[in-house]
């Protein structure tokens, strides 16, 4: 599978944590002809710095990619220490799936850098899509401030408008730092919101899952074993199948915003107590006493995904790899 973007495409830069979904969502960027990815920043997160990179070098492979610039960026969060989400995505940060090293190399430069560069030479403004702990693109924000303006806008896979995974409200990605969920907000640069509410409904049926992982195609079985990874979270709970396309969703956003429900909507980053990276959205019509006696200041905005339709983007993401044979036919 060769990428090849057409001259509409939209111009994009990757930060990724390179585990399972990611894995699916660099696949379908690659293989979208609406998309051009730039490059691809990574940051610690599903896995270790050094495992995103190398897992994405290899994802890299298993696309027949042309040379793509990828680069290491942060390390840990901000503040907290980085923390390990083995017990999800393995010990390698793809499940059981083994891939052969790459000859590729990272660029030399961090992606903070690489992102400065290029997002200024680009002919057209850029879209950031997160998948990730925002920590790079944090930094980047702060230290190169006039990127703003050459960025169209940042999609981010996070938060979350009802319930969490990483606590009870918290969705791991902005919990993981939350002060750079906080910065990329208030950076004033238009956000979108892909979070839990969508990419816990977009799922392939499972007799599909493995029926790519037992196929004739090498991508189909790479895609099969990737969907077919269980989430263990000790004593076997929530073990079962999910087959969740998880961060390919928001390049699905991207490309067929039509599928959703959206919504502008106030939304800030929660930085303390238990609610610590907790998304608060404020989905309220009339202001409450908090407005009205003057007891909050002011939230930013952000565009929130809402509602999906999950045929769509299901059928979208295996047509995009060409693997929609795969599924049923259409009624």
């Amino acid at each position: 599978m060769t990428h090849s973007a057409a001259p509409e495409a939209i111009p994009v830069i990757l930060d990724v944590d390179t585990g399972v979904d990611d894995a699916l969502a660099i696949l379908f960027a690659l293989a979208h002809p609406g998309i051009n990815v730039l490059g691809i920043s990574c940051v610690a997160g599903n896995a270790s710095l050094e495992r995103v990179v190398e897992n994405t070098l290899r994802i890299l492979d298993v696309a027949d990619a042309p040379t793509i610039p990828v680069a290491a960026g942060a390390r840990r969060p901000l503040l907290e220490p980085a923390r390990s989400a083995a017990h999800v995505h393995g010990e390698s940060g793809l499940g059981t799936l083994q891939l052969a090293p790459s000859d590729r190399q990272a660029e030399s430069i961090s992606s903070i850098e690489l992102m400065r560069r290029l997002i200024q030479a680009s002919p057209h403004p850029v879209t950031l899509v997160a998948l990730a702990p925002q920590t790079n693109l944090a930094l980047l924000l702060r230290q190169y401030p006039d990127v703003v303006n050459n960025i169209e806008r940042i999609v981010f896979m996070g938060g979350s408008t009802t319930v969490g995974n990483a606590t009870a409200v918290a969705e791991f990605n902005v919990w993981h730092d939350p002060e750079a969920a906080a910065i990329v907000l208030d950076s004033g640069v238009p956000t979108f919101m892909y979070g839990l509410d969508v990419f816990n409904q977009v799922s392939i049926p499972e007799r599909v899952a493995v029926a790519l992982a037992h196929g004739d195609s090498p991508l189909g079985h790479v895609v099969g074993r990737l969907l077919n990874n269980r989430i263990a979270l000790g004593s076997g709970r929530n073990s079962d199948y999910t087959g969740l396309i998880g961060d390919a969703g928001a390049l699905c956003a991207l490309v067929d915003p039509d599928a959703l429900e959206t919504a502008m909507l106030p939304l800030r980053v929660q930085l303390s107590g238990y609610g610590r990276g907790q998304t608060l959205v404020d989905k309220r019509t009339h202001p409450g006493e908090d407005v009205v006696h003057g007891l909050v200041g002011d939230w930013e905005a952000a565009e929130v995904a809402l509602d999906v339709d999950v045929d769509r983007y299901v059928r979208l993401f295996l047509d995009t790899l060409g693997l929609g044979s795969a599924l049923p036919p259409s009624k």
